[in-house]
């Protein structure tokens, strides 16, 4: 084929790419995929599409990961590249899905390349849409890769239940990817994404480069009161759980005052209210407060400032409220020599380079706990993400696709694959690992 036609083009990519982000669209330009609804079972469906159509192995593990695989070396480990899918409710077209996609075209093009050049990889080449990264739907976040690389127990994930009380597993069956294949045994891994903050944009860089990620903590809070009539009840007699739990998200959100500026990010993103009746004193509400810092020390100070107020609001609204730790991720670093590698690709496409850090949690997050990781960043227009008026533009992705390709070629050729925190790594499995490493 010639390059105009050819499906790993620049042009195929940008045509997948707006065709996905149909799937699920909203009135303004967003997407709502959740994970395991219809609309994430369309894209899922298309990818699965895609793999066959362009000469890959697709295998679903039992957690619901999607693996499109390219086997250079029968028997050899496998190079793993993407991201998700799956968004958040009312959520942006490119987080995730562009990581997929990029992945997709990315291997893509190492196959030809691979064709043309008649030379054989060291290992093989899959790129994987990662299950629940998002966890709108089902908490925690990050699950699928999580799960792949030993950090939550698979049995435990399928338990997990949304809302209305339909668990992970009743939903993946529901859309038929309750998969039983095993999944490909990594060696390494890649991710490009979309940065979902401004410093990028700001200083007019192409790529950033993930040196390491916040260490993130969540707190489960339950705020207890008393159900009663809005109209027959007294104001002195009331047990309001919403009061209550309205003092709480203040507090939450003014505890980034005690620290230096943007040293501390804090939200309360979920609430559940009960009855959620209007004419109902709330008797309980529901909620998760989200700590963030690159300082392990301010989360935990945050942490402890926080639960002193909790507290007290309790006690001067004479009602109960439970708090427990939830979901907590330390920070972690992702390997010098991959961010060398990161940078050299860069540089070679002759783009700008910038290194930085990352406040989101993402898959590579998790799989760098395992195999050694790459993540690399794209700008995001206004810093804006999980929410519909997020944007990147095509050159941004296109230049992405490159580096990505560029990074996968040198893995499956052997780079990255004998360090891991300055260890040997190659050769051990993902069940020696999971022995050997503390979690």
């Amino acid at each position: 084929m010639n390059q105009q036609t050819s499906p790993s083009s620049d042009a195929a990519f940008l045509t997948d790419f707006h065709f996905v982000a149909t799937i699920g669209a909203t009135e303004n330009n967003g997407v709502d995929r959740q994970a395991l609804t219809p609309e994430d079972k369309q894209t899922r469906d298309w990818m699965r599409q895609w793999a066959a159509d362009n000469g890959f192995e697709i295998r679903v593990d039992a957690i619901g990961n999607m693996f499109a695989c390219l086997e250079f070396v029968p028997g050899a480990p496998y190079v793993l590249i993407g991201s998700h899918l799956d968004s958040q409710p009312l959520g942006g077209r490119f987080d995730g899905a562009y990581g997929v996609i990029a992945a997709l075209f990315a291997a893509l093009r190492v196959k030809e390349d691979v064709a043309e050049s008649g030379l054989i990889p060291r290992f093989n080449l899959a790129a994987v849409n990662w299950f629940n990264e998002e966890g709108g739907r089902f908490a925690p976040s990050i699950m699928g890769s999580s799960v792949y690389a030993g950090l939550f127990d698979l049995d435990e994930m399928l338990a997990v239940t949304d809302l209305e009380g339909t668990s992970v597993a009743e939903a993946l069956e529901a859309i038929g990817y309750d998969g039983t294949d095993t999944p490909p045994e990594a060696i390494t891994y890649a991710e490009i994404h979309i940065e979902q903050g401004r410093i990028l944009e700001r200083e007019a860089t192409d790529i950033g480069i993930v040196e390491s990620s916040w260490y993130t903590q969540k707190l489960d809070i339950d705020v207890l009161g008393e159900q009663s009539h809005t109209g027959a009840t007294a104001m002195a007699d009331r047990h309001d759980a919403l009061v209550a739990a309205a003092k709480v998200v203040l507090a939450v959100a003014e505890v980034v005052n005690e620290f230096d500026e943007e040293a501390l990010v804090s939200s309360v993103g979920q609430h559940v209210v009960e009855p959620n009746s209007p004419i109902v004193v709330p008797r309980r509400v529901h909620m998760v407060a989200d700590l963030r810092s690159s300082d392990p020390t301010i989360v935990q100070v945050a942490r402890d400032v926080l639960r002193r107020q909790i507290a007290e609001i309790a006690r001067d609204h004479d009602i109960t409220i439970e708090v427990e730790d939830f979901d907590i991720r330390d920070k972690r670093h992702f390997p010098a020599e991959g961010v060398e590698l990161a940078e050299k690709a860069v540089a070679n496409e002759g783009l700008s380079i910038r290194r930085l850090e990352t406040m989101a949690g993402h898959d590579s997050v998790a799989v760098n706990h395992r195999v050694p990781a790459v993540m690399m960043f794209v700008p995001s227009v206004d810093g804006v993400s999980h929410c519909e008026r997020e944007f990147t533009t095509d050159e941004d992705m296109l230049r992405g696709v490159r580096v990505l390709t560029s990074v996968a070629g040198e893995l499956v050729s052997g780079q990255l694959s004998e360090v891991r925190d300055g260890e040997v790594w190659a050769g051990r499995s993902v069940a020696e690992a999971r022995t050997s490493d503390s979690l």
